[in-house]
């Protein structure tokens, strides 16, 4: 099933710890069909967690290839992960880049989690660069339930 990955941006205030309230601009991940059912996908999952007032502040189409998910973490990362064939006319290496992002609690837990989910790919791969986001959340698509 192909996805199409939405990032929303949340502005709503925060209280802190402290009792003080903060301005917050969130990022969160919708998979969607368009940008309007991505928007009123983020107002349905987020509008239990949030008191008060908020408003999506921007939606932008996520350029994500794969995701690996790991309900146990709480942090996202992106990798950019480099597929390499050989190019048959000119015996030249091609490399094509594709974004994944991978739920690990640290960095070290994200290669592994892109290593292994990476197992039995047939093309030969490099990992370019793994780096925390600040993904709040990710919301996969779910089919209503009847």
């Amino acid at each position: 099933m192909l996805h199409t990955w939405f990032e929303c941006k949340v502005r709503y205030d925060k209280t802190l710890e402290n009792g003080m309230q903060k301005k917050v601009n969130e990022p969160y991940l919708v998979d969607a069909l368009s940008f309007t059912e991505a928007e009123a996908r983020i107002i349905k999952e987020i509008t239990p967690f949030i008191t008060g007032e908020f408003e999506i502040a921007n939606i932008k189409k996520a350029k994500i290839n794969e995701m690996f998910f790991d309900d146990s973490a709480d942090k996202w990362y992106k990798a950019k992960v480099n597929f390499i064939t050989l190019d048959e006319k000119s015996g030249m290496e091609k490399k094509t880049a594709s974004n994944m992002m991978v739920q690990a609690s640290d960095f070290q837990k994200a290669v592994e989690a892109l290593v292994k989910g990476m197992l039995g790919t047939l093309a030969d791969y490099e990992i370019a660069t793994i780096t925390e986001t600040t993904i709040m959340d990710v919301y996969p698509y779910q089919p209503e339930e009847e």
